[in-house]
């Protein structure tokens, strides 16, 4: 959206955000640099970047408090559950929500008066029509260009690669939980520095996040960042073999062995994350995002 409203094809925004967790792929914050010089800047169109913190540097802090991520748990008694998802509302749709409410004039704990809101562009394509929804706040009211256009996922990589952008790299924290085995293996063959953080990250958290340790709150089991419940630097992340996968399928939904594949389907933004719907957190006033 940011690359059609800088050709004109849409009209011009005013302002793109990035609601940045502070563990990213390095590959995204480089991106993100090349679309504010290459893209933004000669558009001018300012690129503000919203954080709330850092969320591995937080799961690993005592003394802060932590929006939990979805890890995988394997309880005392072998039954495998989750922990709560409170990673998107905290990290991205909040500081967004912050943001915004200064741009309008009105940072909290001011009210935003009756009538003032912006347009806010979601980024959802046809492919996940689903997924969009009015906004929860009367001071933002969502829009939709790409499903208004009838553009698809593959409308899109298309557009992008007559830009020279083929290669955007999906936004999604490092050690996100709902990576499929492809992007674990991605970060394990090109990037050894990523792969040994998540690695060493996965390990830190198997007691669940040093917050609620610290609290009285122990996990009462394993946490994981991945789907089988084993050490990440362990998992069976590398490709099965034929037999391999003709068993899998025998007990495996179609979706499901995608999905183990590929990653939790629909992108990880604020208002389209991966999985299910995002966790509700509250706003300024206590309404439910």
């Amino acid at each position: 959206m940011l690359c059609l409203s800088a050709e004109g094809v849409l009209p011009k925004v005013d302002y793109a955000i990035f609601a940045d967790t502070g563990w990213e792929p390095k590959a995204v914050y480089e991106h993100l640099d090349r679309l504010e010089e290459e893209i933004a800047r000669p558009a001018g169109i300012p690129i503000l970047r919203v954080s709330a913190g850092n969320i591995r540097r937080d799961a690993l802090d005592p003394d802060h408090r932590f929006a939990s991520m979805p890890l995988y748990i394997l309880n005392q008694d072998g039954r495998p559950g989750m922990t709560r998802r409170q990673c998107t509302g905290e990290y991205k749709i909040k500081p967004i929500k912050r943001q915004i409410r200064e741009l309008l004039g009105h940072p909290y704990p001011q009210r935003v008066p009756t009538g003032m809101f912006v347009e806010q562009w979601v980024g959802i394509s046809t492919d996940e029509f689903h997924r969009a929804k009015d906004s929860d706040v009367k001071y933002m009211r969502n829009r939709h260009p790409l499903i208004e256009m009838g553009w698809s996922r593959a409308d899109c990589v298309r557009y992008l690669t007559s830009l020279g952008l083929a290669d955007t790299p999906k936004s999604s924290c490092l050690g996100c939980p709902f990576h499929g085995n492809a992007q674990w293996r991605s970060i394990r063959d090109n990037s050894p520095e990523e792969w040994a953080d998540v690695v060493e990250f996965d390990a830190a958290i198997r007691a669940g996040n040093a917050r609620a340790n610290a609290t009285g709150n122990r996990l009462l089991g394993q946490a994981f960042l991945h789907r089988s419940r084993v050490p990440l630097g362990e998992a069976p992340i590398d490709h099965v073999t034929a037999a391999e996968w003709a068993a899998l399928q025998a007990q495996t939904a179609e979706a499901d062995l995608e999905e183990l594949e590929q990653g939790v389907e629909n992108g990880c933004s604020p208002w389209a994350c991966r999985g299910s719907e995002a966790e509700p957190v509250q706003d300024d006033f206590g309404l439910a995002s």
